[in-house]
């Protein structure tokens, strides 16, 4: 949709420039996404989601101004270097959580979580996770983005209810933290490569594939991805179920509803390839 510059303002502060591409700039939808970035942004103030700093996105060339992350990211990180490492993890898992509960406690969901949203800022082990891209995000109540046929994203990171055209709320946003944690885990898409239909099938029926997946955190990520967001554990839970995880106990002790809703696929869905 459009590309982005790196630049110095005028104090001399490295910042970021969105501008829409030339071509798509009279496309009103297009600027549509860029006004609702911009209104979302100027909204959330937290460490781990870059801050709007300036726009126009009425003009000719229209463009938002964030601040400059020196980071990366995630699936090019994780297809340079592999998958990362427990430290690693645990700091992406806690720091997009922290990035979600910010976004959400004003009422918005992002809607488009996915790897090549999140910007990794660090060295080694000690990466910390950056959320950017609010194009397609929407408050929570607001219908006009969930008009059946409206497919907008990545193949793989699409919750179900977003393929589907189901209702969105937190969880959706709660899935795609899953499914990041998934690839970084693994270094493999969470439900495989292949024809865009073919990974939305797999995506709604929840044919999930964790083979690499440290087989402690596997059934927090296998139930956070489930296709019902009935399904899926809260935002209280995955949080518990995470520092679980960092001192080495069952995670399924903090995931009641996994013995409860849906054992048999949680049980199979860590271990079952797609088909």
């Amino acid at each position: 949709m459009g590309v982005v510059w790196r630049a110095d303002d005028e104090r001399g502060r490295e910042v970021a420039i969105k501008v829409l591409r030339s071509h798509i700039a009279h496309d009103e939808g297009a600027r549509a996404r860029l006004r609702r970035e911009v209104s979302t942004l100027a909204r959330v103030k937290h460490p781990q989601v870059a801050a709007v700093i300036d726009a126009d996105v009425d003009g000719p060339a229209p463009y938002v101004v964030t601040d400059y992350v020196p980071g990366r990211p995630l699936d090019v990180v994780i297809e340079e270097q592999g998958p990362l490492g427990r430290e690693a993890l645990l700091r992406l898992a806690r720091g997009l959580a922290g990035a979600l509960q910010a976004i959400h406690g004003l009422g918005i969901v992002h809607r488009d979580l996915k790897p090549g949203n999140v910007l990794l800022v660090g060295e080694g082990e000690r990466l910390e996770p950056v959320v950017i891209d609010f194009g397609i995000a929407q408050v929570a109540d607001d219908v006009r983005l969930t008009s059946t046929g409206l497919v907008m994203g990545t193949p793989g990171y699409l919750s179900p209810e977003l393929v589907d055209g189901g209702e969105i709320t937190e969880a959706t946003d709660w899935w795609g933290w899953a499914a990041c944690l998934a690839y970084a885990a693994s270094g493999q898409p969470p439900f495989g490569r292949g024809p865009m239909t073919v990974v939305l099938d797999r995506v709604v029926r929840g044919r999930v594939q964790l083979n690499g997946v440290d087989p402690e955190l596997a059934p927090l990520l296998a139930t956070a991805l489930s296709p019902r967001p009935s399904w899926r554990p809260s935002a209280e839970e995955v949080l518990a179920a995470v520092e679980l995880y960092a001192r080495g106990q069952d995670v399924t002790g903090a995931l009641p509803r996994l013995s409860q809703e849906d054992p048999a696929h949680h049980a199979t869905a860590a271990r079952t390839p797609p088909r």
